[in-house]
């Protein structure tokens, strides 16, 4: 049997077509066996390496100077060195690093590096994810596993501690096939989906929009039941005619990003659906505009043209809401592990606890502390580049259904 020596060939400079070619074109000519390829170009510049074998009886002078010759001749340096005998592939990573800011700084990626290194966690590939509205970074690492070690535990700490330091988003993630089977996802509405709390716009018809902010506030917090906090805030709603509600409809405001994100999630399958401690009266307008597949809230009894001041039926609270995204998933047929959910509120809980993926989004810290992830940009399509979604994919897409719509954010 013929004895195999492995060979690295480096090349790097700036990209032009061809070098490709050129330089496959040179290993066709001495037979050389072909076991791994990996390309990565920034801001035009190349770095190509090329992992081949060679018989270990035949030398490899004759094969450096043609492959030397032909790269160097095309303004590209080139190295070429023997390499151990390791695996062709590398283990798959454990886990993703998704890092969002505007700026990141070199200060805030220099401790997240730190940090890693510090718990043996290795980074075994980094991407840009985003340039706007926010910058992301994505890192695959691999974190130490077996018995008594805990770097994940530390891992997960240290980096939600960086988060707050340095004013950064950091979520950290499995990486494996799971994380690209997400099927459903599930948004909160009020201060997530969109701009501000409905109860409030319709509470201000009655006169009542402070005292009602002051208890959606507690209740947020989680100081409140939720059930308790929103039969005493539809109270003051008692009296108000039912045309009210077509107009706190009427004057709703997504959250920027927001349709950006579903149109993005339709294209890849996604089912998607909200699920609100608000009205469905108000709600199901903006969901049939955004093809939305559920949605659950609650339902302010009107009686005579008026509101009653109550509302019928289940409430949608804590545990309702845990309940919708189930019966969702059921209705799917897509299995809990898969699906997502995005909230801001303490009464998300239990629909973030239940969820494959639960999204903190600009939330009360009661949620923050359970979360899979927190998101603190008022940017909703950042959910897009926690599930490996970069920003290039979707402009790409927009661009093929007829253009690419940015809008100015100011310096902060």
């Amino acid at each position: 049997m013929t004895t195999k020596v492995s060979v690295l060939i480096t090349v790097t400079g700036l990209d032009q077509p061809g070098v490709t070619s050129t330089l496959f074109g040179v290993l066709s000519r001495h037979h050389v066996e072909l076991r791994n390829v990996e390309q990565v170009v920034i801001r035009g510049r190349l770095t190509l390496g090329v992992l081949i074998a060679v018989p270990a009886e035949v030398g490899d002078d004759v094969l450096r100077q043609d492959v030397q010759q032909a790269i160097r001749g095309l303004g590209l340096d080139v190295s070429i060195d023997r390499s151990d005998d390791q695996p062709v592939l590398a283990d798959p990573s454990t886990h993703t690093i998704v890092v969002l800011g505007r700026p990141i700084t070199a200060e805030a990626f220099t401790v997240v590096a730190r940090e890693v290194a510090a718990l043996g966690v290795n980074i075994d590939f980094i991407r840009g994810v985003s340039d706007y509205p926010v910058t992301g970074l994505e890192l695959r690492v691999s974190v130490p596993a077996g018995p008594g070690v805990t770097a994940y535990g530390q891992l997960q700490s240290a980096l939600a501690r960086v988060a707050v330091d340095e004013g950064v988003d950091i979520a950290l993630e499995d990486y494996s096939l799971s994380r690209r089977a997400k099927r459903l996802i599930v948004f909160d509405v009020d201060s997530t989906l969109i701009q501000g709390e409905v109860i409030e716009m319709l509470a201000a018809r009655a006169g009542a929009e402070e005292k009602v902010a002051k208890i959606t506030e507690a209740a947020m917090r989680g100081e409140l039941d939720f059930e308790e906090s929103l039969r005493e805030r539809v109270a003051t709603l008692a009296g108000l005619p039912a045309e009210v509600v077509d107009e706190v409809a009427d004057e709703l405001e997504l959250t920027p990003g927001a349709r950006t994100t579903l149109r993005t999630l339709r294209r890849l399958g996604y089912h998607c659906g909200v699920v609100s401690g608000g009205f469905r009266q108000v709600i199901e307008p903006l969901a049939e505009e955004l093809m939305l597949d559920f949605v659950a809230a609650n339902h302010l009894e009107i009686v005579d043209g008026k509101l009653t001041g109550r509302v019928t039926g289940p409430i949608v609270d804590r545990p309702g809401k845990a309940k919708a995204l189930r019966d969702f998933a059921n209705q799917a047929g897509v299995p809990m592990e898969q699906t997502v959910a995005v909230g801001d509120g303490a009464n998300d809980i239990d629909m973030l606890s239940a969820a494959g993926l639960g999204v903190a989004f600009n939330a009360k810290p009661a949620l923050r502390e359970v979360a899979d992830a927190a998101l603190n940009h008022p940017y909703l399509d950042t959910v897009l580049f926690i599930l490996g979604i970069t920003r290039g994919e979707i402009e790409a897409a927009d661009a093929a259904d007829g253009g690419v719509r940015r809008v100015d954010i100011p310096e902060t």
